[in-house]
């Protein structure tokens, strides 16, 4: 257990298995960084299966603000999905004139290997980049230390909140904004919550912040990586000792407030350290 720090720390995933300190740690230092900020609108949800149709991205940092922000339709040689043109409003006439990925992705490549890339279910954003560079042999990789989710952070902050979407949030802070689901209203919006989010971590004091973070539901997966042990036995663990937890909405699993999971692990690590002598 208490090599748990290191490998979810080298680990890096999202890092929502990282401990408080680290955490505040890292996003104190995204809050002194420029951002890249990025959103794609897609044919699809699997990455592998499913093309680009539009991007976005924005450079901006909470000094100076937004520097710049380019958008680009795509072509994708196919047609878009009438769900996906029911969602976003992007149809196959409009793409149709647009230039195609090999263009776009070529003007866009130094843009996203600069800076700290953002946006809000990074994971996705990230997938898609990967896989559309991948197609035009071209290996895009951005390391996890340069990596930052807003939904990670907002559910750091912004733990009761009913939904933690991007629509939900910008009517929650009212950002002037036009359509969800296209990618240059969505990218602003990513941009006004993470410099939001992020003027709290700049300018709030630490033992605030931190009682904040404690207050998260932390999912099972992410307890059980902060253990360095399986779910179940993670679970055991936690339901003995008498943790509150609540079921996610969508999959049903258990969630545990970060805090109360740190307290357990915190308290564990020093019975162990106490009888191997070195506390």
């Amino acid at each position: 257990m208490a090599t748990s720090h290191t490998s979810s720390g080298k680990k890096y995933q999202g890092q929502a298995s990282l401990f408080s300190k680290q955490l505040l740690a890292f996003y104190r230092r995204v809050s002194q960084s420029t951002l890249t900020v990025v959103d794609v609108e897609t044919t699809g949800s699997e990455a592998n299966k499913s093309n680009v149709i539009e991007v976005s991205d924005i450079k901006a940092n909470l000094n100076a603000g937004i520097q710049q922000q380019e958008t680009s339709l795509i072509n994708p040689t196919g047609k878009v999905p009438p769900f996906i043109t029911k969602i976003s409003g992007i149809t196959t006439a409009m793409v149709s004139k647009a230039p195609f990925p090999e263009e776009v992705w070529a003007d866009y490549e130094s843009l996203l290997r600069q800076d700290v890339l953002t946006a809000h279910n990074l994971d996705f954003d990230y997938g898609f980049l990967q896989s559309e560079y991948k197609r035009l042999d071209v290996h895009y990789y951005r390391p996890p230390s340069h990596r930052f989710c807003t939904v990670l952070l907002s559910r750091l902050l912004l733990a009761d909140l009913p939904s933690r979407s991007l629509p939900e949030l910008v009517k929650h802070f009212n950002f002037d904004v036009s359509t969800s689901h296209r990618a240059e209203a969505d990218t602003k919006a990513c941009w006004l919550l993470a410099e939001i989010l992020l003027t709290r971590i700049q300018q709030e004091p630490e033992e605030k912040i931190l009682a904040i973070f404690r207050q998260q539901w932390l999912r099972l997966q992410d307890a059980a990586v902060m253990f360095g042990q399986r779910k179940k036995d993670t679970l055991d663990l936690l339901i003995k000792e008498g943790l509150e937890h609540r079921l996610s909405k969508r999959q049903q699993q258990p969630l545990f407030r970060r805090g109360d999971v740190e307290d357990v692990f915190y308290a564990q690590r020093g019975e162990q350290l106490s009888v191997l002598g070195e506390s």
